[in-house]
Formats: C-alpha cells, sequence, structure tokens
C-alpha cells in the first residue's frame, strides 16, 4: 500500500528563535531528557533556535525484525521527538514505513508516543527496500511547507535499485529537505556511497553509523544526526532552496 499525497498547507517560515521550539515544562517526563541532550548538540553546531520539520523515516524490510523486537525502534522514535521539540512546535513527527511500498502511520507524539512503533508496525508488511519511493514520498509530503524539513532515514541494508535511489537523492536536494541516514548494522556501503554521491544541487545527506544500536548513546546518535545539517542549511539558504 503506498499513500503519496502532497501537504499543500502553506505556512509562514518559523522566525529564529532563542530557544527549543516547545518549552520543557510542556514535554513528557520520559523525554526531557533526550530533549536537553538533542539541544546540546545544535548548540554545538550552532543550531539552537533554528526551526525545522522533522520526519521519521523507518526500514520494514525483512532483515529488520531483530531491530524492532529489541525496541531499537521505538527507542529512535523517542530521539526523534526529542530532536523535534526543539526544533518544530507541533509535538509530533510524521512516521513512514518503508519496505517493498510507503505507508505513512501515526504520528509519534509527545501525548502519545510510548509504544507508537509497536502498535503501528505490526499492521504493516514486511517488503523489501525501496529507498527511492520513501524519498519521492516525503519531497512529496514536505511541498509547499517554506519551512527547511531534517528527515532521519534510517535502514540497515542495500536498496531494490541503488539507480533509483541515487536519482531520488539527486531529485530531492532541489527541495528544502536534509536527509539524515542513520545505518543500523553492517551493511552500510551504500549509505557511504549517498553521504558523498555526485551531481546534487547541494549536498542534502549525511550518514551516521549505529553499528551496535544498544550501545550507541543518545548524543552519539543526535551529534551523527546534526553535525552536518547547518552546513546544508547555509548552502540552502544560498541557493534559494530554503529560508
Amino acid at each position: 500500500m503506498s499513500l503519496f499525497r502532497r501537504n499543500t498547507q502553506q505556512t509562514p517560515p518559523a522566525p529564529m528563535g532563542v530557544g527549543p521550539a516547545i518549552t520543557l515544562d510542556k514535554v513528557p517526563a520520559g523525554l526531557v531528557s533526550l530533549a536537553k541532550t538533542a539541544a546540546v548538540s545544535l548548540e554545538k553546531t550552532g543550531l539552537t533556535g533554528q526551526r525545522a520539520a522533522v520526519y521519521l523515516v523507518l526500514d520494514h524490510s525483512a532483515s529488520m525484525t531483530g531491530f524492532y523486537q529489541s525496541g531499537s525502534m521505538q527507542r529512535l522514535a523517542e530521539q526523534a521527538l526529542g530532536l523535534s521539540v526543539n526544533l518544530d512546535d507541533d509535538g509530533l513527527v510524521p512516521l513512514i514505513y518503508f519496505g517493498s511500498h510507503v505507508v505513512q502511520a501515526e504520528d509519534v507524539r509527545l501525548d502519545s508516543y510510548q509504544g507508537t512503533v509497536q502498535r503501528t508496525h505490526a499492521r504493516m508488511q514486511w517488503g523489501s527496500t525501496n529507498y527511492a519511493a520513501a524519498i519521492d514520498y516525503v519531497t512529496d509530503l514536505h511541498y509547499g511547507n517554506p519551512n527547511p524539513g531534517l528527515v532521519l532515514f534510517q535502514t540497515d541494508g542495500e536498496p531494490d535499485s541503488r539507480p533509483a535511489a541515487e536519482e531520488a537523492l539527486r531529485d530531492a536536494s532541489k527541495s528544502p529537505l536534509f536527509w539524515a541516514f542513520v545505518g543500523f548494522g553492517n551493511n552500510i556501503s551504500f549509505l557511504d556511497k549517498l553521504d558523498n554521491l555526485r551531481g546534487r544541487t547541494v549536498d542534502n545527506a549525511s550518514f551516521f553509523h549505529a553499528r551496535d544500536t544498544l550501545r550507541i548513546t543518545d548524543e552519539q546518535l543526535y551529534d551523527g544526526i546534526t553535525h552536518e545539517y547547518g552546513a546544508w542549511l547555509n548552502a540552502a539558504r544560498a541557493k534559494g532552496i530554503s529560508h
């Protein structure tokens, strides 16, 4: 089941703030530490007060079974939400699964984040690894939003089609989206290639290798996600891609 739609809501760019988009007194206790850790990583790269929409894209291919069972995927969803409260004031992260097709599940929300991945992924079919469809989906979803988007794109393997994935990322480099690829496990050579892909309008991707998901700290993950985002944001603004 593939649900492609465009987000046509026209909202003005959020002004740069001076702190998190959502104050800590409005963040559930279970997410406060994550929000604080994410804030430190953003501060390291001069991103404090910047605003962006955060998306979470999760691999739902058959090889991912163990990561869902271990709780690693739910943890990543919570880490994404902890990052989002620093960048976006809507209190939610759109959750997108991809295998052979793309399905947008319920959002990861501040008021109901616990168990979101367990609740939703059980309804999804296991499939292959269609990077291109997932990249195209999020690009369409973000269309019309003048604010930049930060996409956490998690996978543990090779795409169905390398050329299609590369072309999708090149096309997406014209949009105000930055792709933070997070590789679980050891099969990460293609993600490393995407990080250095030629032919893009701007360098719109980074890569962080979370080989052992149960040992990677929140700080390491956030640093890995955000360390190239600021450079992309400056380049995208210079090209008129983002505000």
